[in-house]
């Protein structure tokens, strides 16, 4: 018998699969370069009233000067902004909106000023100025980053009469419009050397005359201990790891400020003006308020 053919399939319609949709990758953000440092010659951005007034006051080269208008004519800018003028610089009567986006958002006071970037003195010329002053006390700042206290430091050293700051050139805040706006004026009095080490500066002071102490709160002898008799010089560190293991190899002594409360430890630029001060009333005993005036 021969087999029946088999009937045929019939072709059935194949159901069209819906287009996969293309993975679209994410795009990659795209990474803006870091802000580059400035130069020791790019324009610096001075704001608040002391510290504009100061660096007019002292003659300080400017290259332009923003002011709102109630205080272009104020008796204690009116004729310095004129003499600036003269010198060349531009003076421009804006908003406090317009300060608030050249300060970003500081506290500018009504006016800034566009200098040329501080000017370091050399660490020899530091000392030249000093060595006309009996005694003479600086002040060594080891790694502080934060210009506020740095700032403060500045202008506590300026005001007790101290005669200079040093600062690192590494690790370190540099002199920047932040550091002026705290100092308040007295970066226009006070030389800051910037040296590239540290440690090599101190031993040129030695050789030069100066005691080095170090503040510390774990220092063995209280500050009010130590007569300050010689050429002096104060190394403060900062306050998270304060002064470096290296650098205290370099300082004479090691000195604390004695606390009686629960907290054992003061802001930076706290401890640098007990310390300065303690020097001022033993070079001065007028300045020592608790002690009863002469008949």
């Amino acid at each position: 018998m021969t087999e029946k053919p088999r009937p045929r399939k019939k072709n059935r319609p194949t159901a069209t699969r819906p287009p996969r949709p293309q993975r679209r990758t994410p795009a990659k953000p795209i990474r803006k370069a870091p802000p580059t440092a400035p130069t020791e010659d790019a324009p610096e951005l001075l704001y608040g009233r002391h510290a504009v007034l100061s660096a007019l006051e002292s003659g300080r080269p400017c290259n332009r000067i923003w002011v709102i208008p109630s205080l272009r004519y104020d008796p204690r800018f009116h004729q310095r902004l004129n003499e600036a003028k003269q010198q060349g610089a531009i003076i421009d009567t804006v908003t406090p909106e317009r300060l608030d986006q050249l300060c970003q958002r500081g506290r500018h006071q009504g006016i800034a000023l566009q200098v040329a970037a501080y000017k370091y003195w050399s660490l020899e010329d530091l000392l030249a100025k000093a060595a006309t002053v009996n005694q003479p006390v600086l002040l060594a700042a080891d790694g502080i980053t934060d210009p506020q206290n740095l700032g403060a430091m500045i202008r506590t050293a300026e005001a007790l009469g101290m005669q200079g700051v040093i600062i690192p050139q590494r690790r370190a805040v540099g002199i920047t419009a932040t550091v002026a706006k705290a100092a308040a004026g007295a970066l226009e009095y006070l030389p800051v050397a910037r040296v590239i080490n540290l440690n090599q500066a101190l031993e040129t002071l030695k050789a030069a005359g100066y005691w080095i102490y170090g503040l510390s709160e774990r220092g063995a002898v209280p500050l009010p201990k130590i007569t300050f008799d010689r050429p002096t010089v104060f190394v403060v560190g900062s306050e998270g790891e304060g002064i470096s293991l290296q650098t205290q190899k370099h300082c004479d002594e090691i000195v604390a400020i004695p606390l009686a409360g629960r907290t054992n430890s003061l802001n930076a630029s706290v401890a640098v003006g007990i310390a300065l001060y303690e020097i001022s009333c033993q070079r001065s005993p007028a300045w020592d308020l608790t002690q009863e005036p002469e008949a």
